[in-house]
C-alpha cells in the first residue's frame, strides 16, 4: 500500500481504538446492557472506521493528483472504494 506513513500510522491507531471499542460492544451485549448504550457505541465504532478509510483514501487521492500516474484507473478505482464507505 502507497500510503503516507504518517497517515497509515493514523489510520492503524483509529483502526485499533475501533477493535477495542468493539470489544467493548461485544462484552455489552453479553452482559446485557441497555440498547442505548450498544447503539452509541456502535456508532463511535462505525465512526472511527469511516475516519481511517476516509484517511487512507484522501492520502491515495493526493498521491494521483501530485503523481498523475495512471490517473483514469487510479480515479475510477479510488471512486468505487470512496462510494464503498459511503
Amino acid at each position: 500500500m502507497n500510503v503516507d506513513p504518517d497517515t497509515l500510522a493514523a489510520a492503524l491507531n483509529r483502526l485499533r481504538r475501533a477493535q477495542g471499542q468493539l470489544a467493548g460492544v461485544i462484552r455489552m451485549i453479553e452482559e446485557g446492557r441497555e440498547c442505548a448504550d450498544v447503539v452509541t457505541q456502535l456508532a463511535a465504532v462505525s465512526k472511527a472506521l469511516d475516519r481511517a478509510g476516509f484517511a487512507i483514501i484522501a492520502t491515495s487521492l493526493q498521491e494521483c493528483i501530485v503523481h498523475g500516474e495512471s490517473a483514469e484507473l487510479d480515479k475510477e478505482k479510488l471512486e468505487k472504494l470512496f462510494l464503498s464507505l459511503a
